[in-house]
């Protein structure tokens, strides 16, 4: 069992820039940020406040923290597949995963989480 960054459509519309493309519940990352997004993370094409769904390749503003059924490997493979399929790089994908799991190890499940260019914060909790 790990605690992983799934897609949610909790807390939208909280900020103006909100945005909901993902699936709910599909696992997601953090994608790189391009140039323009670093200086207003509320501007440019989004990357600097979305997560990306690992699955539909779309990408959401919210994400929450879910303890599921993988394990490490699973994880790392789940995100390794996503990456092969958009045609980035898969090598860091076990950095990646355990970046990732480290960044929510002590958010409890549940918590919906923003992504405000260099840091994740914590929204709200769901009910």
């Amino acid at each position: 069992m790990v605690k992983v960054l799934v897609a949610t459509s909790q807390t939208q519309g909280v900020r103006a820039s909100d945005y909901h493309w993902c699936v709910d519940g599909e696992l997601v990352w953090i994608a790189p940020i391009c140039g323009k997004d670093w200086e207003d993370p509320d501007g440019g094409c989004g990357c600097a406040r979305g997560f990306a769904g690992l699955n539909s390749h779309r990408a959401t503003t919210t994400a929450m923290v879910r303890t599921l059924a993988l394990d490490r490997d699973d994880y790392v493979e789940a995100i390794r597949s996503s990456l092969d399929s958009q045609g980035y790089d898969t090598m860091l994908s076990p950095e990646i995963a355990d970046a990732l799991l480290e960044l929510i190890s002590d958010l409890p499940d549940g918590a919906v989480v923003e992504h405000r260019a260099e840091y994740v914060q914590v929204r709200e909790r769901a009910p």
